[in-house]
């Protein structure tokens, strides 16, 4: 059964990302991720397909929250980072079904190259990267970048036969320094290296296709999703071992992310003058500026659209000088600590921020 589509669909952009509902009293109905923000959560209003138990959590949404991220990858990780802190009602299990891996770069000469762990042990001349979520991606991702890079075939124990395949593939011992240079390079994200490998998989599999190996390429085209999987911009997951909130401000609305043990595990946005957030933004690493300026101004832009004063990308001018919204007797801005939810075209709501505004 089709239902009438909240206005502020139209603000989602077309991009990876993470959403929320909340209900009129301000706590999380559900968090989920999508691949296309808008198209994903204009899903809910059509057709559900499948996921009709989700129809009365539906008919309950009065406010609806977004983070544009810059990857799939990326998307899938905050869902998964906020439901482990807190599972809402509507919400089966704390995060998708994806393992939790790294990749372990081993440059020991007895058997070095690319092997996938479930945990970072430090060793010497071993050097971890991610996490990365899927097993099965990054092992994809690994033989993929064996192709182009064989470290693996430079070790000092090998067999009579793999010292043979190795002379094949044109890789020595002498090579192992150089290959694993190069494939630090490529799974730090370093652009130029990351297009030279991108580069380097699509002639192999256009040579494939060229001689009619059509199984082959289809394989290297897998291999070549999965390496754009585990080098693609990801930044609410990482190793360092960092506590911190960042923030970013927009129109009035503050939004901030609680990150612990380099993990983003809280996001919560509430009404803020500039003033009240001027601290907040200058304790924000340079790093997430960008990110977070770009989540606060889809908030604000948001927030504006259900407040029936957006229309085709541009803010109206208030009826009456300081009138907040379209509800009789609501005027000024919020007070600081308190959210804005839009049940209604005509309804605004203040909800206390002590009112399970956050996840946690």
């Amino acid at each position: 059964m089709r239902r009438n589509r909240p206005a502020v669909i139209g603000q989602l952009p077309c991009t990876p990302g993470v959403y929320r509902f909340r209900d009129a009293g301000g706590r999380v109905l559900y968090v989920g991720r999508a691949t296309t923000l808008r198209s994903r959560v204009a899903s809910y209003w059509s057709d559900l397909r499948g996921r009709e138990h989700l129809a009365p959590m539906v008919a309950r949404v009065a406010a609806i929250e977004a983070v544009a991220c810059d990857s799939a990858h990326e998307a899938a990780w905050l869902e998964r980072n906020l439901l482990q802190t807190s599972l809402p009602r509507w919400n089966r299990t704390p995060g998708g079904l994806e393992s939790a891996v790294y990749i372990r770069m081993d440059a020991r000469p007895a058997a070095p190259g690319l092997f996938v762990v479930y945990r970072a042990e430090p060793a010497a001349q071993v050097r971890h990267f991610g996490p990365y979520l899927g097993r099965q991606r990054v092992r994809r991702a690994i033989t993929a970048l064996d192709r182009l890079l064989p470290l693996s075939s430079t070790g000092t124990r090998l067999s009579g036969t793999e010292r043979d395949i190795a002379r094949a593939r044109g890789a020595v011992s002498a090579d192992r320094s150089a290959l694993t240079s190069s494939l630090t390079a490529i799974l730090a994200r370093e652009p130029a290296a990351v297009s030279d490998a991108r580069s380097g998989l699509e002639r192999l599999r256009d040579r494939a296709a060229g001689v009619l190996a059509y199984e082959m390429a289809a394989r290297i085209q897998d291999e070549i999703v999965a390496l754009d999987w585990v080098t693609c911009p990801q930044k609410v997951t990482t190793m360092e071992p960092t506590n911190h909130t960042v923030s970013g401000w927009s129109s009035g609305i503050l939004v901030q992310f609680q990150i612990s043990s380099g993990r983003v595990c809280t996001w919560s946005q509430r009404a803020c003058g500039m003033p009240g957030a001027a601290r907040a933004l200058a304790a924000t690493p340079h790093v997430w500026s960008d990110f977070m300026q770009r989540t606060a101004e889809l908030a604000a832009n948001m927030t504006t659209a259900a407040r029936g004063r957006l229309v085709d990308g541009v803010e109206l001018d208030p009826v009456q000088e300081g009138v907040v919204g379209d509800g009789p007797g609501v005027s000024g801005s919020p007070a600081e600590g308190f959210e804005v939810c839009f049940p209604g075209a005509a309804d605004i709501l203040l909800v206390d921020r002590g009112e399970g505004n956050q996840l946690d």
